[in-house]
Parts: C-alpha cells; structure tokens; sequence
C-alpha cells in the first residue's frame, strides 16, 4: 500500500506571484517584509506548513504538484532544522530561548533555489533576475521569521515551560532526507 503527502491546498490559488517556481503566497504576519497580507480568517501557507509537519516529514518523496508546494517543501526543512537546533542545545531551552533561537536561525544567511549551495536546486527554478533573488531572499526571510513565532507558540503551548515532547520527537527526522544545511 503506497501512502501519498499531503499537499498544499494553495496550489490552486488563482494570480499569486512566482519567483522562479515558488510561489509568493500571502502570510498572517506582525514581521515586516514583502510578503502579501493574507486574510486573518483563513489559513496561510505557515499554518499549513505546521498542520503538515508531522505527517508529511515521514515521507522520503514527495510529488510536487505545484508552485505552493515547492513553498511548503522549503517550510517543512526549515521547521525540521529548527526542531534539530533546539535538540542540539544541552540544557532545555526556555520558550524565551527558544524564540531567540529560532529567530536568529530564521535571519541567518540561507540558500535560495539558484545557490550553489540550495539542496533541492533540481526542482527549482532560479529566480530570473537579480532583483528576483533579492525579492525572494527577503520574502523568505520574513516567511522563516514568522514560522519560528508560530512554532515557539505551538512548541510550548502546553504551558509546562518545556517544547513538546510531541514535536520534539520529530528533531532527527529528515523529510525527504534532506536539510537546508542551517
């Protein structure tokens, strides 16, 4: 029995950007940046990637099925390295520590498709222009930021004052075998 990924519900959203094949698809933010507002009633493409995490981050293939999923792809290995960072800490971090933690890796320099160095590069289209880099660069910046808030919020939702243990069992997983390389 073959088990299929769960897919991006935002394929199919009609006159969105693209920025080689990525999708530039609107966030509920308080980070400031180029993304496009989304619509504070409805899920965006980070709480997506954070309802999909875990399921998805089992599976070694994943069938791109199109321009929001290539987005979700690059979200989930970002997750899946912050998971890994806050594991790799010695005493448990503090949701404080935490948050500062993840938002510096969320800033820190990064690959894009394109890089030499961006794993997934045979999939991705390279921006077009150099213009188009720095547009994506600083779109995803703001994206990663806003996923580490919202993943420090989930991580320690319990109020017990340590990340779940629930998520945190998923820090040596690999989706797709593959790392950003932060």
């Amino acid at each position: 029995m073959t088990r299929k990924a769960y897919h991006s519900a935002l394929n199919d959203e009609p006159d969105v950007r693209q920025v080689g094949n990525l999708s530039v698809l609107p966030i509920k933010t308080r980070v400031r940046g180029p993304a496009p507002l989304a619509d504070p009633n409805s899920a965006d493409i980070i709480d997506e990637t954070l309802d999909l995490f875990r399921a998805n981050s089992l599976f070694r293939n994943f069938e791109i099925k199109g321009p929001a999923d290539r987005t979700l792809i690059v979200l989930i290995l970002f997750v899946s390295d912050c998971l890994a960072k806050l594991g790799s800490v010695r005493a448990t971090p503090s949701q404080l520590e935490a948050n500062k933690t993840l938002n510096t890796l969320a800033v820190d320099n990064f690959p894009i498709p394109g890089d030499a160095n961006f794993a997934l590069n045979a999939h991705y289209a390279p921006p077009e222009s150099r213009a188009d880099a720095e547009y994506l660069r600083q779109y995803l910046t703001q994206v990663r930021q806003e996923l580490a808030a919202r993943l420090v919020e989930r991580l320690y939702a319990d109020g017990t004052g340590k990340p779940s243990k629930w998520w945190m069992a998923f820090q040596k997983r690999r989706f797709m075998n593959r790392s950003l390389g932060n």
